[in-house]
């Protein structure tokens, strides 16, 4: 399995409320968590099939990492196509918004897309684009 070398990293004005919408939602589990000593999350990793997204709490308004807040997007790619039908149906239990509606595409994979809390895009699907590189 290839090593991950690019990891998503954003901010989030409720990190730990993000964290645990995303944890009962769609099962990722927490790797790392650290507080910054003023109620929210300096740093933060969550796996999800063995790969990362890292995100924080929002900080000063110096800190040009809070212009991410709301305007991740995250794609992830799943087991196969009953695993994103159960995530969709996560996500719509959760009352998430549909950005792009489950659907088999015309490049292979199925899948869709949805909103947080905060308003980032979370696209699961079963294209795999590593799959043709092993």
């Amino acid at each position: 399995m290839a090593h991950q070398t690019i990891i998503p990293a954003f901010r989030a004005d409720d990190a730990q409320a993000l964290i645990e919408w995303l944890r009962n939602t769609f099962g990722f589990t927490e790797r790392m968590i650290v507080p910054d000593g003023n109620g929210g999350l300096a740093h933060a990793e969550l796996e999800w099939r063995g790969s990362l997204v890292m995100l924080g709490s929002a900080r000063g308004e110096d800190d040009p990492l809070n212009e991410s807040i709301g305007k991740a997007s995250v794609s992830l790619t799943a087991e196969s196509n009953e695993q994103v039908d159960e995530l969709y149906q996560r996500a719509q239990d959760a009352g998430a918004p549909v950005a792009f509606p489950l659907e088999d595409t015309d490049y292979g994979s199925h899948a869709f897309t949805v909103r947080d809390p905060e308003g980032n895009f979370w696209h699961f699907g079963t294209y795999d684009p590593l799959a043709s590189t092993e």
